[in-house]
């Protein structure tokens, strides 16, 4: 198969959660299990850094493979989903894989399971694509963030070096509980043996949680937000414990505030990884902050894609992150707030609806996939809590309506779900 081919196969014949919701997730690692042993264990042949959470567990992925790659080392990063383009979940120091490793790697699987028969789903494969890249390419460590949840992720076989686990707020209750303490101990479950686990903020009903599983498998838990402290004055960033400064004059071109947390929590893994990893010095850690969407290609977090007006799209999506968005709004400076939103079907409106600001024109739309809601249900749903606009039947539509409207001191939003973001950049870029 050539890569169309290749990319087709994955996309329509495997389950697939981005597209199709529920229907793809597995209450198994039994797949998983299988394709690893299929692919003779590739994970064991690099060290790794497993990162979950509800919000930021992209961004902290990236903030740390950029540190590392700075010290030097070779980085595999794993991430989901993509905005543009397949290969952006597999790369190597911020290199994409190559469209004949997709296809190799999908001829290797077609070969084998002649015998082995498995029926995986699109995401369950692509973990193991990317192990079994990153054990071809000999990499020095692996980033991977997990994908959905964590006790029943694929990406759970791995044994890595630290666990990161950035917050916990409410989404996909209907797959990982209706509760944070029940969220909590879903993304628990990457908490190994021995290994460190840094937890990015504290949470009154996931605090215990943490700490009863990581003392059950003896695992060192370090609260990122009660441990260090991150100062920001303009442009400067200084890295804080116990009134110690542990880094200084630290920048990031992450823009949002709420980077900071994340931030805070990525170098609070740096901060522990560093006794173990030569190289990761106050230099490296600078640069590679510094450096995170040159080393590593990180978008769509608080990216600015125009000017006159100013355009932003975010892929907050839940509750938390778009309390996030709303409060990153508030900051910006312009005569009149113009949104693009739209959000898939299996989000609870009435979580995320309230959120939003009132004082804006919105532009209710739909991304060009099956979990997409309908833009005239969503744009019903909205005016039920003052949020007024119009609905449009294509991301492009709405794009083109809003930056119509929009005078050049106006500001114009993008988001709601990743795959309207998706679509924007594509128009964009």
């Amino acid at each position: 198969m050539n890569y169309a081919q290749t990319i087709d196969f994955l996309y329509t014949q495997l389950p697939m959660f981005q597209r199709t919701g529920p229907a793809a997730y597995k209450n198994n690692l039994d797949n998983t299990h299988a394709l690893d042993r299929m692919f003779v264990h590739p994970h064991r042949d690099f060290k790794s850094i497993h990162v979950a959470g509800t919000n930021g567990k992209g961004s902290v992925s990236h903030i740390l493979a950029s540190i590392l790659q700075s010290a030097g080392y070779k980085v595999g990063l794993y991430t989901s989903p993509h905005l543009l383009d397949f290969r952006e979940r597999i790369k190597i120091n911020g290199q994409m894989i190559s469209e004949e490793d997709v296809c190799s790697f999908v001829e290797k699987f077609q070969q084998k399971n002649k015998v082995e028969k498995l029926e995986p789903s699109f995401f369950e494969l692509t973990v193991m694509m990317a192990f079994d890249y990153f054990k071809q390419q000999e990499v020095d460590f692996a980033v991977v963030e997990v994908g959905l949840g964590g006790r029943l992720d694929s990406t759970n076989i791995i044994n890595p070096e630290i666990s990161v686990i950035t917050n916990i707020s409410l989404d996909h209750t209907n797959l990982l509980g209706k509760d944070i303490a029940s969220i909590a101990a879903e993304k628990a479950g990457i908490i190994k043996k021995n290994t460190p686990v840094v937890i990015g903020e504290t949470h009154i009903e996931s605090k215990d949680v943490f700490i009863s599983k990581a003392a059950q498998m003896g695992a060192p838990v370090y609260f990122a937000d009660q441990q260090f402290t991150l100062l920001h004055d303009k442009e400067k960033l200084q890295f804080i414990s116990d009134g110690k400064v542990l880094y200084r004059n630290l920048e990031s071109e992450l823009r949002g505030g709420y980077q900071y947390k994340n931030i805070t929590t990525a170098l609070a893994a740096i901060r522990i990884l560093d006794e173990k990893v030569p190289g990761l010095n106050e230099q490296s850690i600078a640069d590679g902050l510094k450096n995170v969407i040159k080393y590593t290609g990180l978008s769509g977090r608080w990216q600015q894609i125009g000017s006159s007006p100013k355009i932003i799209c975010d892929t907050g999506h839940n509750q938390d992150g778009l309390k996030n968005v709303v409060h990153q709004l508030s900051l910006e400076q312009f005569d009149k707030l113009h949104v693009v939103f739209g959000t898939v079907n299996d989000k609870d409106l009435t979580l995320i609806l309230p959120l939003l600001p009132r004082n804006a024109r919105y532009y209710f739309t739909k991304a060009d996939i099956a979990r997409a809601l309908d833009e005239q249900v969503l744009k019903n749903e909205a005016h039920k809590y003052q949020l007024k606009g119009d609905s449009y039947a294509s991301v492009n539509e709405a794009l083109q309506a809003a930056t119509k409207m929009a005078n050049k001191n106006d500001l114009v939003f993008i988001g709601g779900s990743t795959f309207v973001v998706a679509e924007t950049l594509q128009f964009y870029m």
